[in-house]
């Protein structure tokens, strides 16, 4: 608990050290159809659930039922309110996986502040990039505050000089303000809600500007698409700066009363197995993760002991964040069917921060639909896995480079209108212009319908095309992370102008000492992607530190990677 410490008021006794209970005793359930989050919370405080926050070890370090949440949060408030924080400024929130972090967004939305949250440092040495960002997403925002855990409250106090934050620091000295008898100014209907950075724009930073009409559509659809009811519950380890870790498991739970289990990332990292152990400890029927994570646990499975794992109250495992990997889905679904697991359980869904975050679910408890593609160019076919149909009230166009309208399984460029997409960038004009018409958001992703549903294919800045033929960077990465020397997202493709034509580069994370080990490597990779694609390929072998760009998410950024091999950063 010490390093929770710092979030609980004087008074321990209010807090019981057990998890809140998975439902409600006497308050009626309800689907959300709340007017903003405020209003969500109210309700919600009504009954016994809440938030439990575990560790690595899977031990509780601190349970928040939604009535604390709300008594913390507008005590939080009313000290905001007090210090002089105006009604729609903006405080940035180090969205650790903490109780604080909860009270203070929350707070945030009781005083009429709008909140911000954003990543924490992936590793303490890189403290003067960590601290840039931080300055960066100040300024972007124009936030006059900075709230951070007591260990990255240094932090926060370096990347605040010199900007807009007149307060900064760790939620001690928030707390210590004083807190006077004032009217709260819950954020409503129709009001601000929170600025989510887009994963892909840690260098120049793009706030999506979530508005409460847009999220409350989004998680009302989400919760329908879900089929969520009274007796669900969650665990979850995704980062709480990310739109599905963030909406996913905390805003859209708290909108239907349920109660979730959260693991940060780190301890994720340090012991991935601890997910499945509260998953069956717990008896949660809905967990959600990138492809990464149910590979990083197939991997671990082959040497874990599973008898003591029990998975069969799992309902709803989503996939979604990144390109879906059918095999590595299978694989999962084969190494836990001893445990339980039904692999109907899996929902593969599609979404951004743009329109909030989920836009295609599939139906519940259906479990994976693939879809063959044959490339009409090179004859070559690839499996897709289908991610739904679009949330109802929401329209999605599929068109061609000359903005044509395009049909069944033709790829194409998605564009989507409804309740759920935002407004523009957070006081960015020029960017909101270009992927926002008349009502359209361009989402810069490729995909196809297949039967009244949706199948993504890639995003379209990252599309290789080699003489005419449309090539998937995930099709080369995934090939050259198969082979035994390889982990799973070390491996990035991207192609390059060269001599009138374009020619692939793959950058892979492993750089062996003795070159013969490294030629053999180098011949293999080559081998791979010319099994994969049938086109010889630029090898580069990198160290693993600093490694791969990646966005905030954790995402691969080909575009970075790219602009580095440009630069003559990565040497053969």
């Amino acid at each position: 608990m010490q390093r929770y410490a710092s979030t609980l008021q004087s008074n321990p006794d209010r807090w019981v050290v057990a998890p809140t209970p998975t439902q409600n005793a006497s308050l009626p359930f309800r689907r959300g159809g709340f007017g903003s989050l405020c209003e969500a919370l109210d309700y919600a405080a009504r009954g016994e659930t809440g938030l439990n926050f575990f560790d690595a070890r899977g031990r509780l370090l601190a349970p928040l039922s939604y009535r604390q949440l709300r008594q913390e949060a507008r005590s939080f408030a009313r000290r905001l309110i007090g210090a002089g924080f105006a009604p729609s400024e903006r405080l940035l929130i180090v969205a650790d996986t903490w109780p604080g972090f909860c009270i203070a967004f929350f707070g945030c939305q009781y005083a009429g502040v709008v909140p911000v949250p954003v990543p924490v440092p992936v590793g303490f040495g890189a403290k003067a990039q960590y601290i840039s960002q931080l300055r960066k997403q100040i300024e972007a925002s124009q936030a006059v505050g900075i709230l951070a855990p007591d260990e990255l409250a240094e932090f926060a106090r370096s990347a605040a000089e010199g900007t807009s934050a007149r307060v900064a620091g760790p939620i001690s000295l928030f707390n210590a303000l004083p807190e006077p008898r004032v009217e709260l100014r819950p954020l409503g209907a129709g009001m601000a809600c929170y600025i989510q950075f887009s994963s892909g724009s840690t260098r120049v930073p793009l706030g999506v500007d979530i508005r409460q009409d847009q999220l409350m559509a989004n998680i009302d659809g989400s919760i329908a698409a879900q089929g969520l009811d009274d007796a669900d519950s969650g665990v979850s380890w995704l980062p709480l700066y990310h739109d599905m870790g963030l909406i996913g498991f905390v805003l859209a739970p708290m909108c239907a009363q349920r109660t979730v289990d959260l693991l940060a990332p780190r301890d994720f990292a340090r012991r991935p197995m601890q997910w499945l152990s509260l998953i069956s400890r717990r008896r949660a029927t809905i967990t959600y993760s990138p492809s990464f994570g149910y590979d990083l646990l197939t991997r671990r499975a082959q040497t874990a002991p599973l008898a003591e794992l029990d998975l069969s109250s799992l309902r709803l495992a989503g996939i979604g964040a990144d390109m879906i990997q059918l095999p590595v889905l299978r694989r999962f679904a084969e190494s836990f069917k001893a445990a339980g697991f039904d692999e109907r359980a899996f929902m593969p869904s599609y979404g951004m921060a743009e329109v909030c975050v989920g836009l295609s679910f599939t139906p519940p408890f259906t479990g994976m639909k693939v879809d063959r593609f044959v490339d009409p160019q090179s004859g070559r076919t690839r499996d897709f896995v289908v991610c739904g149909k679009v949330l109802p009230g929401h329209a999605v166009e599929i068109r061609d480079k000359a903005g044509a309208i395009l049909g069944e399984r033709c790829i194409g460029r998605l564009f989507v209108r409804g309740p759920s997409v935002m407004p523009g960038y957070f006081q960015k004009p020029d960017e909101s212009a270009r992927v926002l018409r008349d009502g359209w958001l361009d989402t810069g992703d490729l995909g196809y319908w297949h039967q009244g549903e949706l199948v993504i294919t890639g995003r379209a800045k990252d599309l290789i095309i080699v003489n005419g033929r449309n090539i998937w960077p995930q099709d080369i990465e995934w090939a050259v992370e198969s082979l035994p020397q390889i982990r799973r997202g070390d491996a990035c493709a991207f192609s390059v102008d060269g001599a009138g034509a374009e020619s692939v580069v793959v950058v892979v994370e492993a750089h062996p000492t003795e070159q013969t080990e490294r030629e053999a490597l180098l011949g293999d990779i080559k081998q791979a992607v010319k099994d994969a694609v049938g086109v010889d390929g630029r090898v580069v072998l990198i160290k693993r530190q600093p490694g791969l760009p990646r966005t905030s998410s954790g995402k691969l950024s080909r575009t970075h990677a790219k602009s580095k091999f440009v630069a003559g950063d990565y040497s053969t």
